[in-house]
């Protein structure tokens, strides 16, 4: 049998064994598993290493709409390449409707941005934030046949919230066409409130962001998106969840059968709120929504993953420049923490902070980390067994690790669009060492070796209806 590629002398890892095995791949899929796989044009020695399911960050956020004067810092060539270097093969990010905007109309011009320019492969989440008849009844229904499997609703920013009732209108529809259907929940008059409060007593530095959106403020929001899905019988997944109180309410529903699914990410293990107290502006680096918490916070969302509460693990990759007047430094924010653009950069640094965090520290095992990491996300979004895992016949998406190595996160690691990382000084073990998407290898021991625009967009199938993962 000839061969494009051998991966010899791995330890292969999925989300439910782990074996030494040789991988053999043509033309783009894996073929065969096992020993004495013959020859091939391209031998690739994985002695010592991990052979693990190329990462799939199915929450990020790329070239996206983020109000006046503000631009994100990375569009797709530079945050797939990013995406590339943390391990990660294939990324899932959101397709913004804006208010007037059909979703049809929203999703040209978000393909416009994304074709030609991806190093890995993509898929999108719409995101719905005007759900007019013309919208729920006809747009979202077809787009969901022709792959658009999963939506985001928020019930928090101006412009974005939906309210109650538009809430269950759109997971009505959801339900109907069977889309996952993703939930920002955070109390959005809660927050307004709180922060025209903070804003009388001239407390508006960036760390009041966090006072601004406390944990009652989600946890109430989690409860009622979940009664609201109850209502309608919908699957939903409660995304970056930072706290134990919101996981607690999922996993609640969990226990008394309801189809909830929860998500956190690295920022919810690494960070706290003291991060956003700093001196100056520095705070407004850490400025993210829901925001970092305190270490009982950090040991309940580690909980949440060690207990199976929480189905995948995500970046919530959403960046801006901070030395930036369009950035984390836009004049308005020096005014308020109310005007700081919300979010921070992840996409590289989410597995090695999990593999090293989790895998090395014993949190959780190989197999679990597969699992968050790729396996239940490629499940969850309709990729699976396509992408997400190491088998015969799905597409050669793989990342070489080296468990071993001992890297400390720098900027200058992460290759993305942003001016700093979060995540700047944290020691890490493990790493990875090489990704390849369908069979090519994209980064190669820390060098970018694929081209731009290798990348493909994926259409999607609908999750399966007794999903489990």
């Amino acid at each position: 049998m000839s061969l494009d590629s051998i991966i010899r002398g791995g330890t292969v890892v999925t989300a439910s064994d782990t074996f030494t095995s040789d991988v053999g791949i043509r033309d783009g899929k894996i073929v065969a598993l096992g020993h004495d796989l013959g020859a091939a044009e391209n031998i690739i020695d994985a002695t010592g290493r991990l052979v693990l399911p190329g990462g799939i960050d199915s929450h990020v956020h790329f070239a996206q709409p983020s109000g006046d004067g503000i631009v994100m810092a990375d569009g797709f060539a530079s945050g797939t390449r990013s995406a590339a270097f943390g391990g990660n093969t294939t990324v899932l990010p959101f397709c913004l409707q804006e208010k007037g905007q059909t979703l049809r109309e929203a999703l040209r011009k978000y393909h416009a941005l994304a074709d030609g320019e991806c190093h890995v492969d993509v898929s999108f989440h719409l995101i719905v934030t005007d759900p007019t008849e013309h919208v729920l009844g006809q747009e979202l229904p077809a787009l969901v046949e022709d792959g658009y499997t999963s939506l985001k609703v928020f019930m928090t920013y101006e412009g974005l919230a939906l309210s109650d009732r538009e809430l269950l209108e759109t997971m009505s529809v959801a339900r109907e066409s069977g889309a996952m259907l993703m939930v920002h929940a955070e109390n959005f008059d809660a927050i307004k409130f709180l922060t025209d409060r903070l804003e009388r007593t001239g407390d508006t530095a960036p760390r009041f962001h966090a006072t601004s959106r406390p944990i009652p403020v989600e946890r109430e929001a989690t409860h009622r998106a979940i009664s609201l899905s109850e209502l309608v019988d919908v699957p939903i997944m409660i995304v970056h969840v930072s706290n134990g109180q919101a996981m607690e309410e999922i996993r609640r529903a969990q226990q008394r059968g309801l189809k909830v699914l929860g998500e956190t990410c690295p920022q919810y293990l690494v960070l706290t709120e003291k991060d956003l107290d700093q001196l100056n502006m520095e705070g407004a680096k850490y400025v993210c929504s829901p925001p970092p918490r305190d270490e009982a916070s950090q040991k309940a969302c580690w909980e949440g993953l060690q207990q199976k509460v929480f189905s995948v693990f995500s970046s919530d990759h959403c960046p801006f420049r901070y030395d930036d007047p369009q950035g984390k430094l836009l004049p308005k924010g020096r005014t308020s923490f109310r005007w700081v653009p919300n979010g921070i950069p992840g996409v590289a640094a989410r597995l090695p902070i999990l593999f090293s965090e989790g895998v090395v520290k014993g949190r959780i095992d190989l197999n679990s980390f597969v699992a968050f990491s790729a396996t239940n996300h490629a499940k969850i979004y309709g990729l699976y067994p396509r992408k997400g895992t190491i088998a015969i016949g799905s597409d050669a998406d793989i990342a070489i690790w080296d468990p071993e190595r001992k890297v400390t996160i720098t900027h200058d690691l992460i290759h993305d669009g942003s001016d700093y990382t979060p995540y700047e000084g944290i020691e890490i073990t493990g790493w990875p060492v090489l990704t390849m998407v369908r069979g090519k290898v994209v980064v190669d021991d820390g060098t970018l070796v694929g081209a731009k625009g290798f990348g493909s967009y994926l259409s999607r199938n609908k999750p399966p209806k007794n999903l489990a993962v």
